[in-house]
């Protein structure tokens, strides 16, 4: 009995004292050396890093331990950045479905709530202001937009937007504010980055006449017209507009290329 109980350790068994001297904790040392091996691999993992932090400040080596606890904050407060950035898509999400199901008493909470979390959450501000336009509250609805514009300056849905409310705001019924001017260059940028926004063509053209500035209102239906040549409104547009200005034989021409542009594509 006793050959066939050395014969079992000897083929690969491990004897007691054996498996507690395997099972002995690492030392503080051992585990930095560890520790540093791992983060010299994966240096993202944020646990090891803490434990690292912890390791060096029992042993004294302050100047080690600070600099593994300060990488450990920057990557904990990145972790809560990116986790607040989600957070606030969904609150964002919740408040466009409460939205379309037309419950905007529900649906507003969720995107004052998606902005607490994230200040630049785009579809937040972007349904605050319509929120707040489509209550008549254009100061409220200019702050948003005024907002969503820092954060995508080259977005002409916004730009068309704010445009929209500062037209309003320069109703003497709704506020005392001057901002038609202000509407005037919103629209202008759309069409700068959206030279086809035809609507935003139309309503400079308005302006522009209410502006008694009917040179203006002439060359923005020309390019109007010129960027989106299919679109027989813009024609009718230019017409109008020639012929409000007493520019009779031009908009006689514009008449005759609508006429023709059209009968082409009807033969093709």
């Amino acid at each position: 009995m006793e050959s066939e109980r050395v014969a079992t350790e000897q083929e690969g068994g491990v004897s007691e004292p054996q498996a507690q001297e395997q099972e002995q904790p690492l030392t503080p040392d051992e585990e930095i050396a560890e520790l540093e091996k791992l983060l010299s691999e994966e240096p993202d993992d944020f646990q090891a890093r803490c434990r690292l932090g912890e390791l060096y400040f029992g042993k004294g080596k302050l100047e080690e331990a600070l600099t593994e606890v300060k990488k450990a904050v920057e990557m904990a407060e990145g972790l809560r950045t990116e986790m607040d950035r989600s957070l606030a898509m969904y609150y964002s999400n919740l408040g466009t479905i409460y939205g379309t199901k037309g419950m905007m008493d529900d649906a507003r909470p969720q995107f004052e709530r998606a902005l607490e979390l994230n200040k630049y959450d785009v579809l937040a501000l972007f349904n605050l202001g319509r929120l707040h336009h489509d209550k008549k509250e254009y100061m409220q609805a200019k702050e948003y937009f005024e907002r969503l514009i820092e954060i995508t300056p080259e977005d002409p849905i916004a730009w068309y937007n704010l445009a929209g409310v500062y037209e309003q705001l320069d109703n003497p019924q709704v506020s005392d504010y001057n901002t038609l001017d202000m509407a005037v260059q919103a629209y202008m940028k759309v069409l700068e980055f959206d030279p086809k926004h035809l609507e935003s063509s139309f309503k400079l053209m308005d302006i522009a006449f209410t502006l008694k500035k009917s040179d203006m209102a002439v060359k923005i239906m020309e390019e109007a017209v010129e960027h989106s040549p299919d679109e027989p409104l813009a024609y009718y547009n230019l017409i109008n507009t020639y012929e409000k200005c007493k520019m009779f034989e031009q908009a006689e021409e514009a008449r005759q290329r609508l006429k023709q542009r059209f009968a082409k594509r009807a033969r093709e």
